[in-house]
């Protein structure tokens, strides 16, 4: 089910963090006191319904009580095409996992994230900027919760 915030998400346990891509998928994890959160490797899926079936088995070997997908929405907070894909992709999750799923605006949490890389040569930019984009985006959920 995709909650409209996180006022029902459970307090404890382990958040899956996601950050959308066409062609590759960012993954972190929180762990069960959400004191801190891992990336995981980048999901590389053949199309949606691939990547649905990876995420979900990323939920379930992690035994998550939630998950969070970064919403790309514009600068005006509209929906883009891409922030339209996003939603058929949650769409999809939350009719193979038995979690809730919140969509959370991750704009600038790529910029965000790559600063926080420090100086790296850009092929390990493009090899872990997307998990480290979801890093960023489930930490932002994880002190939205805390702070409810």
């Amino acid at each position: 089910m995709i909650l409209p915030d996180f006022k029902d998400f459970s307090k404890k346990g382990r958040i899956v963090g996601v950050d959308w891509g066409a062609r590759r998928t960012g993954v972190a994890v929180s762990d069960e006191n959400r004191d801190f959160v891992f990336v995981r490797p980048v999901v590389l899926a053949a199309g949606n319904d691939d990547l649905v079936q990876k995420i979900s088995s990323i939920i379930n070997t992690e035994h998550a009580t939630g998950v969070v997908i970064g919403l790309p929405l514009r600068i005006d907070g509209t929906d883009s095409d891409t922030t339209k894909m996003v939603r058929a992709f949650a769409d999809s999750l939350s009719q193979t996992i038995d979690v809730p799923i919140c969509l959370l605006d991750e704009t600038l949490s790529s910029a965000s994230a790559q600063e926080s890389m420090g100086r790296v040569r850009r092929v390990d930019i493009k090899q872990n900027l997307d998990s480290q984009s979801a890093r960023v985006i489930l930490e932002n959920a994880i002190a939205i919760i805390n702070r409810q």
